[in-house]
């Protein structure tokens, strides 16, 4: 990408297979006006979208799941699994001419490897299940913690205070003993900090135990580095805990906690404008529990499936001594079209963070003309969703001017189809995040078909399903495999990731002329400090991710 910072991935950890940054293709196409079709006797919408079929898709799953099975059963980013799945996508894209990127940023990994355990050894024998007792903390450290509870800065009776919150809390703390700390004041990750300064074998934050903070909860310390076991309990626990003196426990976790590397994936067409770039981008990574053949291997499959068959319209290199085929050479694209697999989305969208931080640093966000995403287009018990880019059902932010029209380009296809959809809001939840924030304003839309969200009556008159089961009842678990997508919300989503793509590679003309004024949206920055103060699975039921609260 021009005067993008890319950074080439030498050798991968599994594997050992380099990759080959390219140089930057100069290829230009000179439209009379920027985003007009340039060859209006020729239908790319219908050829590009009768091209990319449900079967090609399910080649690309059955390729990710294979990986899957290779790798521990998973696909998560900072893993051999993950690092299998960016070679594949790679070499697909470069057997049909593509020379993708491959963009390299470091970011915090975390895993557990075996259940966390939390018992009561005196004066009571008594063991706390998870999650409805306890929940490890994101980034704690491994071990066995035994011995005596030491309660900091806390009578436990309900609110919120600031226990642990100060070094000072623990001027009086027995090292060697494990923290028991209220939750309240400041983040986790301040109170697992200083309990472990103050020589803590391990921490135990419960709940404020006011209205609405009582039951157990999962947490993050925000980044690696913590040693000792941290783990986040209810406020029944804690009371139990807190008396009578002396309690003693033991905690033992299993993690792994650390900076790791990972990669997104880019590749652009040769041909098409330059300076009014269409992007189309799917996470690739999956969650450490299972394979993520839905989450997010149907999106990842569906765009690299778009891409093969657009390869076929694309500008040709024109080798010497052979004639240029079809259209001179030339393509069919009024507008450059790059594709997007983002690595880290479950850690919080973190692959397609970095990508915005480094196109915004060189100045280059004026070039994307829009984005579309496609985060779980598989569901077996699916809605055909559709971003709002408005934000006139609700419940979400407004979209970038022209998200509107992206949201009625595509309800148009699905009219156009005989095929119903519904609007999902623009919650700051998957990879359309970092484009749509203020200061970066760039028009945004996609495709969604439900996670752990619960399909009403309405929906499933609709759409056929079960009424009162998830849209993906396997939604990041083991069971998110092969057998987890329905291959008729493949067809039909896909047709319409074909269609979008297609269109805006022709044209981009009128987009967001007569978008209404947007509300004001979170910066960047705003954005990042909302997501750390609401990352739970209750604050956005229809598809969350790994990364917890922090205070």
């Amino acid at each position: 990408m021009p005067a993008l910072a890319v950074t080439t991935a030498a050798a991968l950890v599994a594997g050992g297979v380099g990759f080959t940054a390219s140089a930057d293709d100069t290829t230009t196409i000179q439209a009379a006006e920027r985003g007009k079709p340039k060859d209006k006797g020729f239908d790319l919408p219908k050829q590009l979208t009768k091209r990319v079929k449900a079967e090609g898709i399910d080649v690309h799953l059955d390729k990710l799941q294979a990986i899957a099975d290779k790798f521990d059963g998973n696909r998560a980013s900072g893993t051999p699994g993950y690092n299998a799945s960016v070679r594949y996508i790679v070499r697909t894209l470069e057997r049909v001419g593509y020379e993708p990127e491959v963009q390299e940023f470091e970011f915090p990994y975390f895993v557990e490897n075996a259940p966390a355990t939390l018992a009561q050894t005196a004066p009571d024998a008594t063991t706390y299940d998870s999650p409805e007792d306890f929940s490890i903390m994101t980034y704690s450290g491994s071990g066995e913690a035994s011995g005596a509870v030491a309660p900091v800065d806390t009578t436990a009776t309900p609110g919120a205070g600031t226990s642990g919150c100060e070094a000072t809390d623990f001027t009086d703390f027995p090292a060697g003993s494990i923290a028991l700390i209220q939750r309240g004041g400041c983040t986790f990750g301040t109170k697992a900090t200083n309990a472990q300064d103050a020589g803590a074998t391990g921490v135990i934050i419960f709940n404020s135990g006011a209205e609405g903070a009582t039951d157990s909860f999962a947490g993050t310390l925000g980044q690696p580095g913590y040693t000792i076991p941290v783990v986040g309990t209810s406020f029944a626990v804690g009371q139990d805990l807190y008396d009578p003196a002396g309690t003693e426990v033991t905690l033992t976790t299993d993690t792994t906690s650390e900076i790791r590397t990972t990669y997104n994936v880019l590749a652009e067409t040769r041909g098409g404008d330059k300076d009014n770039v269409v992007m189309a981008g799917s996470h690739l990574d999956s969650v450490p529990e299972g394979p993520g053949i839905n989450d997010n291997g149907s999106g990842s499959g569906a765009i690299l499936e778009t891409a093969v068959k657009l390869a076929k319209f694309d500008a040709k290199e024109k080798k010497k001594g052979k004639k240029a085929k079809g259209n001179g050479g030339k393509g069919r694209l009024t507008n450059q079209v790059r594709f997007a697999w983002w690595g880290a989305e479950e850690l919080g969208l973190l692959g397609s963070e970095y990508y915005i931080d480094q196109l915004v640093e060189a100045g280059e966000t004026d070039e994307i003309a829009l984005y579309l995403n496609f985060d779980m287009v598989g569901s077996p018990n699916y809605v055909r969703f559709v971003y709002d880019g408005d934000n006139s059902e609700g419940g979400g932010a407004v979209g970038p001017a022209g998200s509107d029209d992206i949201e009625a380009m595509f309800n148009e296809y699905f009219d156009s189809v005989d095929l119903p959809s519904e609007a999902t809001p623009f919650s700051g939840r998957s990879d359309y995040g970092p484009f749509i924030a203020e200061g970066v304003d760039i028009p945004s839309g996609g495709l969604f078909t439900g996670a752990e969200g619960v399909k009403t009556e309405e929906q499933a008159a609709i759409y056929g399903g079960t009424a009162g089961e998830a849209y993906d009842p396997c939604y990041h678990q083991e069971c998110d495999d092969r057998d987890n997508v329905s291959s008729d919300a493949i067809a039909e989503m896909s047709g319409a990731i074909a269609h979008a793509v297609a269109t805006y590679a022709v044209s981009t003309e009128g987009l967001g002329e007569g978008s209404p004024a947007p509300e004001p949206r979170p910066s960047g920055s705003e954005r990042k400090a909302a997501q750390e103060a609401a990352r739970n699975a209750e604050l956005h039921p229809a598809h969350d991710h790994r990364d917890d609260l922090r205070r």
